[in-house]
């Protein structure tokens, strides 16, 4: 698989788990398997893992009430991985440089 990661998954429990325990969470294909989400995160982050748990999250049904009628739909699965590095090492999510903000911002002024 190319790049199972899709975002970083910042919740309450997760962030709590990442001080306490050095676990991060992502939110992840849904084909992915443990060994692909592994090699993905040591590429992106350099970092070494040393355990991934991973969970099948089923979408949530949606329903919308139209002058046509009821339309019925559902948002798409998905999988959490939680990734366990090894000791003493961390991974930043929000690595990047300033200048490009700034950027941005000139662009639109």
């Amino acid at each position: 698989m190319r790049n199972p990661l899709l975002q970083p998954w910042l919740t309450e429990k997760s962030t709590r788990l990442t001080e306490q325990q050095g676990q991060y969470a992502f939110m992840v294909k849904a084909a992915a398997d443990k060994t692909d989400i592994k090699r993905a995160i040591e590429e992106k982050f350099g970092v070494e893992v040393r355990s991934v748990r991973t969970a099948n999250c089923l979408g949530k049904s949606k329903r919308q009430y139209t002058r046509k009628g009821l339309i019925a739909g559902k948002k798409n699965d998905w999988k959490k991985a939680v990734i366990t590095l090894k000791q003493g090492q961390e991974i930043n999510y929000y690595s990047g440089s300033t200048d490009q903000g700034e950027e941005k911002k000139s662009k639109k002024g």
